[in-house]
């Protein structure tokens, strides 16, 4: 089934739509001692994104057991790492709570982790650099049009636009 690659301009509701988020996670996540951050590309205003909210909870490694438990108690269903270490995938499954929140990837990263390092760095950087976010935002709509439904193409043709910024970021 297809599944195309769509980018729409910045949208100033996302930022509220992950505090929804947040707010539906809070009470699961009470006394875990995690945080929780918007990253990817709807954290960075004016960014042109897929709108769907990207989370990371940041926790230390001994509370993941509990954070799965409780996830899983609200409907989240727990897809392993998906080959990054350090990075927990999760999947809302609960119908009634995929109807009320917006669409979202939420991701458990162990403090500490490279790819949550990866993601702050990049998110903040771009939040500081307003030039290089319009580059970025630019290329995400010339790969969306040029890849269309091929999701991993469209990923796999940002990586190196995503690694001179890191190289920026790092500094």
């Amino acid at each position: 089934m297809p599944d195309p690659v769509i980018i729409v301009p910045y949208d100033s509701a996302w930022p509220a739509w992950f505090e929804r988020i947040a707010a539906f996670l809070a009470p699961a996540l009470a006394g875990t001692g995690c945080t929780v951050e918007h990253v990817g590309s709807t954290s960075i205003p004016g960014m042109a994104a897929k709108p769907i909210i990207d989370i990371d909870i940041i926790i230390d490694r001994p509370a993941f057991s509990q954070v799965k438990e409780r996830l899983s108690a609200i409907g989240y269903m727990h897809q392993g790492d998906q080959g990054i270490p350090d990075r927990e995938a999760f999947a809302l499954t609960d119908l009634q709570a995929r109807e009320t929140l917006p669409t979202h990837h939420l991701y458990v990263c162990m403090a500490g982790a490279e790819e949550l390092r990866r993601h702050l760095l990049f998110r903040d950087y771009l939040r500081a650099h307003d030039v290089d976010a319009r580059a970025y935002a630019a290329l995400k709509y010339r790969l969306a049009d040029e890849f269309g439904d091929d999701r991993v193409g469209y990923t796999e043709a940002k990586t190196s636009f995503i690694w001179e910024i890191m190289q920026k970021a790092d500094g």
